[in-house]
């Protein structure tokens, strides 16, 4: 906890969104910084103390609450917003003077960037406390990327005559495809200059649990790996108490959904990308007259009649690490006409390793995993605020470790308000982050 206690020497009376200030002083109350703060008033200790640490650091916090796009565009609220720097803990009796120069932000910027591990770990600190007080808290997540465009001009060795120039970052390309109500197929390709923003949200609350910046080019796949293997790693509990996995097609493949359910026990609901060269149906490993498309969707066909139709969903059988699919005749009470030649009883089993991009231990031709997959939307929704309420739609943020800073700061404000609503007993509002609650 940052909060400066200091002798009130004025009653501001300024017409201000109380509200807001209340809503900005829960988060100074709740977030765990402490740490933090001793670390950087520790590198300050022998220099210039112009403007105490903690003091600063809490603006920096309200540039993100108030969604101020620049330090300059903060500095002027502070000009112009005397509750606000005292709630900040800045000097009240030095007026003007007490607000940092645009310099001094800069330095304070940069000794920011030397305790990016402290950031992390205030960030891994909040994701803990959650959990403690929402035991659902992290099993059903969900994983996306976000595109972060960069304003600044790419850099390379033979145009170096801009210093405010990019070279940390580079291209990305992002193809949606689809199929219109007509039949026919569209095509949209995305390209942008800068980075990639990788999270791993909590689907029920959406709020982060893990993230990674990476260049734009990154495959998010891979990162997807990186981010599973560093949790289990540094985080284990993380994974442990995960139930599922909700991804799009970008994350569709066997290593990934292997990992997942064999390391981890967590069940992948992952969209799954069309591979097969030739539309269609293919026979299930050991059956004659049951197929599967590449979905993952299960049918018998009639011995008699050879009418395709699709078979009941059983169930995972753990043990077996098999789906149980049921004869549709019996289950639904259907009219078959080849039901007394069909060699299928009452059930078959499908092992799941036969395919396990297309078998998943959550069948993708069930109720629930469809049911499931639609929780998915809530990691674009959080994606959707980091643009609107913290200010990345657009950013003056130049190189890759103070874009991960940026990012990890904001994905904390996220998390500590989210904490204070919990702990103030408003946990219907922890969405609340940026409007403010009557």
């Amino acid at each position: 906890m940052a909060i400066i206690s200091q002798r009130q020497l004025f009653s501001w009376k300024e017409i201000e969104n109380l509200a807001d200030l209340e809503r900005f002083s829960m988060l100074l109350k709740y977030l765990p910084d402490e740490k933090l703060m001793k670390a950087l008033e520790a590198h300050r200790k022998r220099g210039r103390d112009d403007y105490p640490v903690r003091a600063v650091w809490n603006s920096i916090l309200a540039g993100i609450v108030y969604q101020h796009q620049s330090i300059e565009s903060l500095r002027r609220e502070l000009m112009r917003n005397g509750q606000l720097r005292q709630l900040c803990g800045f000097d009240m009796p030095k007026g003007m003077s007490a607000i940092p120069s645009s310099n001094a932000y800069s330095n304070f910027l940069k000794l920011l960037l030397k305790q990016s591990a402290l950031i992390e770990e205030l960030f891994d600190d909040l994701v803990e406390k959650l959990r403690g007080l929402l035991p659902d808290f992290g099993e059903v997540l969900a994983i996306d990327s976000k595109a972060i465009n960069s304003r600044a001009r790419r850099k390379s060795k033979h145009n170096n005559i801009d210093a405010r120039g990019e070279s940390d970052a580079d291209t990305g390309v992002k193809t949606y495809k689809g199929k219109r109500k007509d039949g026919s197929l569209w095509q949209s390709v995305k390209n942008w200059f800068g980075f990639k923003l990788h999270l791993i949200v909590d689907a029920e609350y959406e709020l982060p649990v893990a993230y990674k910046v990476t260049k734009a080019s990154a495959s998010d796949i891979t990162a997807a790996k990186d981010m599973v293997d560093d949790l289990a790693l540094n985080r284990p509990v993380v994974l442990e108490n995960a139930k599922h996995l909700l991804g799009d097609k970008a994350y569709d493949g066997s290593e990934l959904i292997t990992t997942l359910w064999d390391e981890h026990g967590i069940s992948p609901v992952i969209d799954i990308r069309d591979l097969w060269k030739i539309d269609g149906a293919r026979l299930v490993q050991g059956q004659s007259n049951v197929s599967h498309d590449y979905k993952g969707t299960v049918s018998c066909h009639c011995p008699v009649e050879w009418i395709k139709r699709p078979m009941a969903f059983g169930g995972f059988e753990k043990d077996r690490q098999t789906l149980k699919y049921r004869c549709p005749a019996k289950h639904y009470g259907l009219k078959c006409k080849g039901k007394e030649k069909c060699w299928i009883s009452d059930s078959i089993r499908i092992d799941i390793d036969s395919n396990r991009r297309i078998f998943t231990p959550l069948a993708r031709s069930s109720y629930k995993w469809k049911k499931m997959y639609k929780k998915r939307s809530s990691v674009e929704r959080v994606n959707s605020r980091l643009d609107e309420s913290f200010g990345f739609e657009k950013h003056y943020i130049r190189g890759g470790g103070k874009m991960e800073v940026r990012c990890g700061l904001a994905l904390i404000v996220m998390l500590g308000m989210a904490y204070g609503r919990v702990k103030q007993k408003q946990k219907e509002h922890i969405r609340s982050l940026v409007t403010s609650v009557a």
